[in-house]
């Protein structure tokens, strides 16, 4: 058992394994692996005596669970009635032209995920969307594009920056050759 294993079952030993508690077990696996994966799935049947087939139903039924990974940055487009009116629809286009996914899909970089969401709680900045924590409304296309372009470039540049700070971590670990 590596150490991801031996962490994800101490947490499930922590739930005591009951049918009961199947949400809060579903819970600890997405938020020790980002998401519940295919190997979570069996030991988590295995551990509560539940079928697979019942887990899965869990996991399709309540959209707070993912089968796949997550982006970096989660993008929640607001669809709901004050942002339908405010042509949130084409606001979602715009946003899967500019990654290149669909609703619901990560992008190849794993950068994005996209959500289209039924309510923010914004209605009077319709329309509406949240990248992570931060809400941003009274959105047009451009404004959406600005938005997910900038996300992307702080991205990338503090990818960049880390790349280039880990050469120097590991000089700095490696012993000196005399």
């Amino acid at each position: 058992m590596n150490q991801t294993e031996a962490e994800f079952s101490y947490r499930l030993w922590r739930h005591d394994g009951a049918q009961g508690e199947l949400i809060p077990l579903l819970q600890s696996a997405q938020d020790h692996f980002g998401y519940i994966p295919r190997r979570a799935i069996k030991y988590i049947s295995g551990v509560a005596k539940v079928p697979e087939s019942k887990i899965y139903g869990v996991i399709t039924f309540y959209s707070q669970f993912r089968l796949q990974p997550m982006g970096k940055h989660a993008i929640r487009m607001c669809t709901g009635t004050a942002c339908h009116v405010a042509n949130a629809g084409m606001l979602l286009e715009t946003i899967e032209d500019e990654l290149g996914i669909e609703v619901n899909g990560t992008t190849e970089d794993g950068t994005f995920t996209l959500f289209s969401v039924a309510c923010i709680g914004c209605c009077s900045l319709a329309p509406v969307m949240m990248v992570d924590d931060d809400t941003h409304g009274s959105l047009t296309p451009v404004t959406t594009r600005r938005i997910v372009r900038k996300v992307r470039r702080k991205t990338l540049a503090g990818e960049k920056k880390a790349a280039a700070e880990k050469p120097e971590e590991d000089a700095a670990a490696s012993p000196a050759k005399e």
